[in-house]
């Protein structure tokens, strides 16, 4: 058998290929970043051929870097951005029905004030797991119908298709039209306990049941490859995961009550909560983690829509970095945050507030605020999020929190997680393959062709990096959680 699963990570602002070999060793990796498009406020979007042109690019230069052979490559994973909305045609190219609206995205957020103003929302919750916010599929397709009066027309002709960004890819791909179950539960349209599409939510959201691909388990064969770029035809494609349920599956959390939190563009915790779906109390959303045969496994998600995205903002939009890695540094530079606390709402508020109008909240400013205040406040701002995913899947799951598994790009760094240990008082054990959600992705993909035996063979290979323990002293940690709690409830008023 060849020697390497190749995953395919797409994410929000770029799209990483790598290639994993059978003892979960990472061969190499590339990324290459598209852009972004903001037509209005609160607006985001993508244009699918440069998310396509991103993912050539990416294992092009991967197979070069690397010397790897595309005969070489026994399988493909696919793991991406969750929630972004693709409309594409049902011809050989898949061409594109305008620009993909974004998980990030707020369009919608007026509708689904209308819908809860209709009571509808527990229903949906108990269906779906899902709260109505802008963040999930179902009114974005909505949107895209009632803003453009052609689509009505392709959706009768049975030329339209719709997806999420694994869909879109794996069409491309191989022509086939479909979706593993991670995905579709995130799109408020599927039953969480049938995992098929519901008929009265497609009702609810006007959205045409031809459009939809069809849902599968998440380590099948969902078909090979076929004028894919450089790579060879036949390549089976095995693997699909939502980014988070990639995550965790790569994190080998496979035990019930295991936890992850990725650190990438916004910051998304995730716990295995076994065969039966929790629903919360606390603001979290209810998913499906993957499916593996016949057995559905679920988790308790909370989801910071600001993360990594907020040391962006502090490069870009404020000028104090000329490249993100040196946050910590700056932030390291002082002893504390001289009391700046900074809510990193830039994006609307996600777990466990859901409030899509909050903004940003930066406090505590006097004339000795320096850069490396501001910096500091910013991680701890992460942290404190984070928390509160944490403090809400704790009372949900009614159990005590295990040690927190970390991936993602801002989890490189060492200050943010020793910050966060203290204050969610757990280890915080990282990951020595960073890029977890790829690997969460070729491991589905692997089982699927038989590269892995099973799950426990998997956990057998899986490595640490390094585990950060809580010191911060109790009295310490509650007069910081006071003071987050304080600036939460500012927020709120001023929204």
């Amino acid at each position: 058998m060849p020697a390497f699963i190749l995953a395919i990570d797409q994410g929000t602002t770029g799209t990483t290929a790598l290639l994993v070999d059978r003892e979960l060793a990472v061969k190499g990796k590339e990324t290459v970043d598209f852009p972004q498009h903001y037509p209005k406020p609160s607006w985001v979007e993508h244009d699918l051929e440069e998310i396509w042109s991103s993912v050539l690019h990416a294992i092009d230069r991967l197979l070069n870097k690397t010397g790897v052979s595309p005969k070489d490559v026994s399988a493909i994973g696919i793991t991406n951005q969750r929630e972004t909305t693709a409309l594409w045609l049902r011809d050989e190219q898949g061409t594109p029905v305008g620009k993909a609206i974004v998980w990030q995205d707020r369009r919608t957020a007026d509708f689904c004030a209308t819908l809860k103003s209709k009571g509808l929302e527990k229903k949906i919750q108990k269906r779906t797991g899902l709260l109505l916010d802008p963040y999930f599929s179902a009114t974005k397709i909505h949107w895209r119908f009632k803003n453009d009066s052609g689509l009505n027309a392709l959706a009768r002709s049975g030329k339209l298709c719709f997806g999420t960004i694994d869909s879109y890819l794996l069409y491309r791909m191989s022509g086939e039209h479909k979706t593993d179950v991670s995905n579709a539960s995130r799109t408020l349209l599927m039953d969480l306990k049938t995992c098929e599409w519901d008929e009265d939510l497609l009702k609810l959201f006007k959205v045409p049941q031809n459009i939809l691909p069809e849902i599968c388990p998440s380590a099948v064969l969902y078909g090979k490859t076929k004028n894919f770029g450089s790579l060879p035809d036949g390549i089976p494609i095995t693997g699909i995961a939502g980014d988070q349920q990639a995550a965790l599956f790569g994190q080998a959390c496979f035990e019930k009550g295991s936890a992850k939190c990725t650190y990438g563009t916004g910051a998304f915790a995730l716990v295995n909560t076994g065969t039966t779906p929790v629903f919360s109390k606390h603001g979290m959303l209810t998913t499906v983690s993957w499916k593996l045969k016949d057995k559905v496994t679920y988790g308790l998600e909370g989801s910071a829509f600001i993360a990594g995205a907020a040391v962006q903002w502090l490069k870009e939009g404020l000028g104090l970095l000329s490249a993100s890695q040196e946050v910590e540094e700056l932030a390291l530079s002082v002893s504390d945050s001289a009391g700046v606390l900074f809510v990193p709402a830039l994006s609307g508020m996600g777990a466990p507030h859901w409030i899509p109008g909050a903004t940003g909240l930066l406090t505590g400013l006097t004339r000795g605020t320096s850069p490396a205040h501001i910096a500091r406040a910013t991680l701890e701002g992460v942290a404190f999020q984070v928390n509160e995913l944490l403090a809400a899947m704790k009372m949900d799951s009614q159990r005590k929190l295990s040690p927190l598994k970390v991936d993602g790009g801002a989890s490189e760094n060492s200050f943010l997680m020793q910050f966060q240990a203290d204050l969610s008082q757990v280890p915080v054990i990282r990951s020595q393959v960073i890029e977890t959600t790829a690997l969460g992705a070729a491991l589905q993909a692997g089982l699927g062709i038989g590269f892995w035996s099973d799950l426990e063979e998997i956990t057998k290979k899986w490595k640490t990096d390094k585990t950060f323990k809580p010191q911060m002293s109790a009295k310490e940690r509650k007069e910081k959680i006071q003071k987050w709690d304080k600036a939460i409830k500012a927020l709120k008023v001023l929204v």
